[in-house]
């Protein structure tokens, strides 16, 4: 197996999911959301959002809080410590697998 190919299946599998990359880029880049601006904001469905909102808390890599905006039930979500460490992590390794690497040159 060549090294990238050894990088990748080194991947944080957690993260490496596709809707809970990008539940953690929305999240990443505002201090909290609520589950509708995130439902909104990645086109998911309410159960998908829900389901994987779970995986990413029961990882530590966000907390969840529920609360009320008058009478209506609100669900805020941010970053843990641990989930920025972790994201942080897994893109700059993405990085490193997704540059050019230069060639050998054969003679």
């Amino acid at each position: 197996m060549n090294d990238r190919a050894e990088e990748v299946n080194q991947l944080n599998r957690v993260i490496h999911e596709p809707t809970r990359l990008a539940i953690l880029s929305i999240l990443a880049s505002v201090e909290e959301a609520d589950f509708l601006y995130l439902m909104r904001e990645g086109g998911f469905t309410q159960g998908n959002l829900s389901a994987h909102l779970a995986k990413l808390e029961e990882a530590g890599y966000i907390k969840i809080v529920k609360t009320f905006k008058g009478k209506y039930p609100m669900t805020i979500c941010k970053l843990t410590t641990k989930g920025k460490l972790e994201f942080n992590g897994y893109a700059k390794r993405m990085i490193g697998i997704l540059q050019p690497q230069k060639l050998a040159r054969k003679r």
